[in-house]
């Protein structure tokens, strides 16, 4: 157990010591602005020595403006506001950043009361508008008061020093309201009616660079703005402002329009020099071989700088003798120096058509002569297509297999898919045009057309005997010989509406038909059973007979059938099959003898 021997009179007299260690003066300071020296900079702070027992800590980031620029070192002598006398670890309670605010509002109070400029730095943007740093105190800069007309970028305006009026302030609140337009309005009406009186076109004036947009410059001329469009800036191609001028530069201009209406300047730069497209043609003459650099890569083409200024376009046709439907991206890039010869010259459109594949030897030329039409060769498929394949002819020259010359007899969609990318095939030469710079190739071509072959021996209103082979509901697909087939529409199918049906046959009889249509572009033959059935009687009926001799036409064509199985017997004993529409009952047999007594003379005396 510990025992306090401390007597009360003991605690008296060891307050009164504190009491006296404490520097005269010292409390009265907690809430002042004093100064103090830099002892050192360590760890992002910096150590004040402000005449007390203990020194203060303060963040160097409070030395820092809104530009972000320290300016504080060792040995400085520094104004710091006092906020406590000692912290946690015993040191004074010390801001800087407090200090500045204090100092500032003073001076700001009084330039506000003057109705006095105040210099200060656009340093951030907030809801509304922007934060301006006044020396230490933040004013709050509404976008309205920003500029006399709208400004898309300000970006130029940050980090820079320019005098503002203060609108209003509030040091309760610590709310500061400025304005730059107002200054902007105040200059611009003291110099706007005398610049204003001597406004001429053609002019030549100076003129600040005020704010840059995409589409050009605004210029001030001293009290009035002027715009400097883009394309006026030069007479080269840019592609934006500030790729020549910065905010704040001096220039020289021409006025080239004036309303006196509205006030509206146009401005040109470009105009103080000396138009470089006159004597274009004399310059650059047709089928002249130059040296340019890419200035710009566009869907349809590139530019090509030949001078300052002096720009041709290289369309995306005259890239290559071979690589077509190519993005210009992927032949050139920009900055690159390429070989071109001028095409076309046209002065008045300031245009002049350039070509790269004319400076380069043409693989089309000899094409022909290599690989003439008919001829043979084996080829790599570089690449298939919705439409076709391609196949490598020589070096990167390609020709192109058309999917309707893949195969004869199987369909284009399914033939396509029995080859791929990267295998080796052979193929004929159709077709070669240097013009269009196009090599057409076949592979069916290899072979011949078995369908041309079969109509050699084929014409229409022949009747041929085919296989069926499907049965769809509006006919039945037969196969006529090797290499062509048929079709045989549902009327067709029989002379009788009632035998006008598709189920009564099967897929592998055999059936006779007449021709009655051939589809060479199609690849189609079109018969028709009805037809034979109405051929066969017409024969029969001019072999046997006719209905006037009084022989029915069943017994005329009893009499044909007749005469049709001892043919068929004698040249083939065994059993022939026929079609339904040709074989009648053996009982209508008898007709041959009622054909015999219509031919006799009628005896009852009627005639």
């Amino acid at each position: 157990m510990t025992i306090n021997l401390t007597t009360p009179n003991d605690q008296v007299e060891s307050f009164a010591a504190l009491l006296n260690e404490t520097p005269e003066g010292s409390v009265d300071i907690v809430g002042k602005v004093i100064k103090g020296s830099v002892l050192a900079i360590s760890n992002d702070y910096a150590i004040i020595d402000v005449g007390l027992k203990s020194e203060g800590r303060v963040p160097l980031r409070e030395f820092m403006t809104a530009v972000k620029e320290t300016k504080v070192k060792t040995g400085d002598r520094v104004e710091v506001y006092v906020e406590r006398m000692e912290d946690k670890d015993g040191l004074i309670v010390l801001s800087h950043e407090k200090a500045r605010r204090e100092a500032s509002w003073l001076e700001l109070e009084r330039a506000h009361k003057a109705a006095q400029q105040v210099n200060g730095v656009l340093f951030g943007r907030v809801k509304g508008g922007f934060t301006v740093d006044l020396g230490g105190a933040i004013a709050f800069l509404p976008g309205s008061q920003l500029d006399i007309r709208p400004i898309k970028d300000i970006s130029p305006l940050m980090g820079i020093e320019q005098p503002f009026i203060i609108l209003k302030m509030d040091r309760a609140r610590g709310n500061i309201v400025v304005s730059r337009r107002a200054i902007l309005e105040e200059t611009r009406t003291e110099a706007r009616s005398e610049l204003l009186s001597n406004m001429e076109e053609g002019k030549i004036v100076d003129g600040i660079v005020k704010n840059i947009t995409d589409y050009g410059a605004f210029i001030d001329l001293g009290g009035i703005d002027g715009l400097l469009h883009v394309t006026d800036i030069s007479w080269r191609r840019i592609s934006h402002p500030s790729e020549m001028l910065h905010v704040g530069q001096n220039i020289k201009v021409q006025i080239i329009r004036y309303n006196k209406d509205t006030h509206r300047i146009s401005l040109g730069m470009k105009q103080l020099e000396n138009d470089p497209w006159q004597s274009i043609e004399a310059k650059f003459p047709l089928h002249t071989k130059l040296s340019g650099t890419v200035t710009n890569i566009a869907d349809y083409g590139a530019f090509v700088e030949l001078d300052p200024g002096i720009e041709g376009l290289v369309h995306v046709s005259e890239m290559s003798w071979i690589k077509k439907n190519v993005h210009p991206s992927k032949l050139l890039s920009v900055g690159q120096n390429v070989e071109v010869m001028v095409l076309e010259v046209d002065p008045s459109k300031r245009r002049i058509a350039l070509g790269i594949k004319q400076c380069q030897d043409n693989p089309w030329a000899t094409v022909a002569e290599k690989y003439p039409v008919g001829s043979e060769f084996e080829g790599e498929i570089r690449n298939i297509t919705e439409f076709g394949l391609f196949v490598a002819v020589s070096g990167d020259l390609d020709g192109m297999v058309h999917m309707s010359d893949l195969s004869w007899s199987e369909p284009s969609d399914e033939a396509i898919k029995n080859y791929k990318k990267g295998e080796k095939i052979k193929v004929k030469v159709l077709e070669v045009d240097p013009d269009k710079e196009r090599i057409s190739l076949g592979v069916k071509q290899l072979a011949a057309d078995p369908f041309a072959e079969g109509l050699s021996a084929l014409k229409l209103n022949d009747i041929v005997t085919c296989e069926i082979t499907s049965i769809q509901e509006a006919g039945i697909e037969v196969k006529v010989t090797e290499g062509i087939d048929g079709f045989i529409r549902k009327t067709d199918l029989s002379k009788e509406r009632t035998e006008q049906r598709t189920d009564r046959f099967a897929v592998g009889e055999k059936v006779d038909a007449k021709i009655i249509n051939i589809d060479r572009s199609a690849r189609r033959v079109s018969l028709s059973i009805k037809g034979r059935e109405i051929a066969e009687e017409k024969e029969a009926m001019a072999t046997y007979g006719s209905a006037d001799s009084g022989a029915s036409l069943g017994d005329i064509l009893g009499a044909a059938f007749d005469k049709v199985k001892e043919k068929t017997n004698e040249e083939k004993p065994e059993e022939k099959k026929t079609t339904k529409a040709a074989a009648k009952p053996k009982e209508e047999k008898p007709a041959k003898t009622s054909k015999k007594k219509a031919s006799e003379p009628n005896t009852d005396g009627d005639a």
